[in-house]
Formats: C-alpha cells, structure tokens, sequence
C-alpha cells in the first residue's frame, strides 16, 4: 500500500462563518428576503423597498461616467502597449567636424529627442562632405550635412543626394595665419590646412583664392588634417601656414596669436549646416526621414531655449571647459541657427560657379533639383514649428 507524501502533515481546518447568500425562489415573500439579510423576520414596507430618486439619477451617472471610462481604458490600452513596446529605428547621423555648428544633433541625443519619436541615432564622425557623401551612398550613413558643391557633384555624376533643410544661413569658417602672411596673394606657394577634399572649408577658399586672382589647385598646398583642434595644433607647429578654423577654434588660434586672414562669411553667400540624405530613403522610408527631421527641428528650438544644458553638451563633445569660449559659442550660433530651416535656394552664385569649373553643366540645373523642402514645409504649415517656440 503506498503512503501519501501527505501523510504525516498535520492540517488544520480553519471554519470561518460566512454570510448567507440570498436565494430567489418564485415563492419567495419580501419576509423571506429580509430574513436572508438580517437573520430575523422583521416587518418589511413599500417605503423601506424606495431608493430616493436623486441617488438613483447619481447612481446612473458613476455607473455611465465608470463604464465610458472602462471602454475607452480598454481602447487606449492596447495602443499604449504598442508604443512602449515599439523597438526605436536605428539609424546614423554623420558629424562632419568636432566645431559648434555640429551642435543640433548632440542636443537632439543628449535631450533625448530622438527617442521621442522613435529613433536610436548613432552618431558618427567623418571627415568632410566627400567621406560623408560615400558614406550615404553606401548606406553606413542615414543622412548628414553635406557641402552643397558636393552634392551637386554627385548628384551630376549619378547619386541620388538630397539636401532637406538647411541649419545655418552662412558659414563660420576663417583661414588663420602666420604673422608674417598679411594678403591673401601671400598665401601663393603655401601649405594650408582644411578637413579634407571635398569639404566645406574645401570649397570656400578655393573660391576666394581664385578670386584672388590665384589658381587654387597649382598655387597652393591643400593638406587633409581632420578635426579644427588638430588643425590649430599643425598651424602652432608650422607644418602648414594657414588653417581653416571656425568657432571655437578660431577665437584659441588667435588668443595664441595668429591672425584672422580671410573671413569666408565676408566674402561668399553659403548657407551650411545641411540635411542631406538619399532620395531613396524618401521614397522607401519617408516615415523615417520625417522622424529625422522633426528631432532636427526641435533640437534647434531646444537649444535656444536651454543655455546651460546647450553649454554642457557643446563642452561634453568638444572636451572644452572655456566658459568664455562657451559662452560666446552659443551666442553666435543663437543667432545663427534657423528656426524654420526651409533648404536655402537662393544666392548660390557662389556654388554655381565652383562646380562649374568642373562640371559646366551645372549652369542648366536648378537648385530645386537638389532640394526638397516638402519636410519642412508640412511641420510648418501643421504649426508644429510654432509650436516649439510657444512652449519654450
């Protein structure tokens, strides 16, 4: 005979005294009932058996207000559970150079704006417009600013760049010097230092230095250094005689005593900063490339909005504790940063003629073939945008 595993347990039967459940019989008598509830037979009356009309007009109305609540709990339920549940979409953002005006997508990361609508942005650091414009292409890259020159370029030899908004009206880039250079023509037979081939600081002084009377490509030294901190540290050792710099940078080269040669902003109309992805993306993943784009947008209206948190980012990505150098940063580029940044298509005489010099065709193109504002234009037009700066 086997034994219960249960055997030699000692339990102990608790009985508790519960209340009786009324039953419902046809014979039953409003005695019945109240004998059920109270235990005794006790003399039941209409009047006690009348509920007030106003608590069963109340009584209707939690019980209406509960139920609508219940339903639209239920409704809501599922929906909530899908956007939590929702994996962010990855994508990578190209930094074309360790300066300020790369300022926008460290804010939109850091304030977490990306997350806010659903994207887990990587980014990335290249070294200049025609790194990032292969880098697009190749798909390592989702999007990132790309000098228009560039892009025209590549677009006139097959790609399919496209730029969507522009973040700054001009450029910040100046070339500093030795002491000894006072003129742009003594810059003839010099080393000068810019990020790389293609770049924007590229495409700027070349076109000053030819319209300086010079031929770029012959008469000076182009010498690839990537990030400005670096270029500052090759024009301080005299491995090059001028450096493209912008701010921060900049205002460093000259505390050390070079001199500002060539302001690109006084001498060529360039709106920077661009957005620039694949019209592929914008036929495949439009949903995505309008994501991009709206944490693009309300990170300029965040960062006009939050000085210190602005300061600590620019400091955190630039290894910089200069609260002077911060400080005048953000002014400038508080200034500078567009609030609706409509993909600029006007005075671009400047671009047009550096690209014609290699690809004349350039000249029957329009500078709507390379653009598309539509991005823009619908958060305008829904006042999302002003939306921004209301809350702020």
């Amino acid at each position: 005979m086997s034994t219960s595993p249960n055997a030699d347990r000692k339990f102990t039967i608790i009985k508790r005294k519960s209340s009786p459940t009324p039953v419902l019989s046809p014979s039953s008598t409003r005695a019945d009932l109240s004998k059920n509830y109270t235990g005794k037979s006790s003399p039941v009356t209409t009047d006690d058996c009348r509920i007030p009309r106003n608590q069963i007009m109340v009584k209707a109305s939690v019980e209406k207000i509960l139920f609508v609540t219940l339903i639209a709990g239920l409704i809501g339920l599922p929906l909530f559970a899908q956007a939590q549940d929702k994996p962010l979409k990855k994508i990578s953002w190209g930094v074309t150079s360790l300066s300020a005006s790369n300022w926008i997508p460290w804010i939109a990361k850091d304030a977490k704006i990306y997350e806010k609508y659903g994207l887990d942005v990587q980014l990335i650091l290249v070294k200049g417009s025609g790194q990032t414009s292969a880098a697009i292409l190749g798909g390592s890259l989702f999007a990132a600013p790309v000098a228009l020159p560039q892009l025209m370029l590549a677009d006139l030899g097959g790609a399919d760049l496209i730029n969507v908004a522009h973040t700054v009206p001009g450029v910040q880039s100046k070339l500093l010097v030795k002491s000894e250079i006072r003129r742009p023509e003594e810059l003839k037979g010099r080393k000068i230092a810019t990020s790389s081939l293609g770049s924007l600081g590229d495409f700027l002084f070349k076109y000053i230095i030819r319209k300086h009377g010079m031929d770029p490509n012959r008469d000076v030294t182009w010498i690839s250094i990537g990030t400005p901190s670096e270029r500052l540290q090759a024009l301080s050792s005299g491995v090059v005689d001028a450096a493209d710099l912008s701010y921060p940078a900049d205002a460093q080269g000259e505390r050390l005593g070079f001199k500002v040669l060539i302001d690109a902003r006084k001498e060529v109309v360039y709106p920077s900063m661009s957005v620039v992805t694949r019209r592929k993306s914008i036929v495949e993943d439009r949903d995505t490339v309008m994501r991009m784009v709206r944490s693009h947008v309300e990170g300029i209206a965040y960062f006009k909005a939050h000085k210190d948190f602005s300061m600590k980012v620019l400091s955190k990505y630039l290894r910089m504790n200069d609260k002077d150098l911060l400080e005048g940063s953000y002014e400038i580029f508080k200034q500078d940063f567009i609030s609706v940044p409509y993909p600029i298509m006007k005075g671009l005489e400047a671009t047009y003629d550096y690209v014609a010099t290699s690809r004349p065709e350039i000249r029957g193109r329009k500078p709507e073939e390379f653009m598309d504002p539509s991005f823009i234009a619908e958060l305008d037009k829904s006042g999302f945008i002003k939306k921004l700066y209301e809350q702020k």
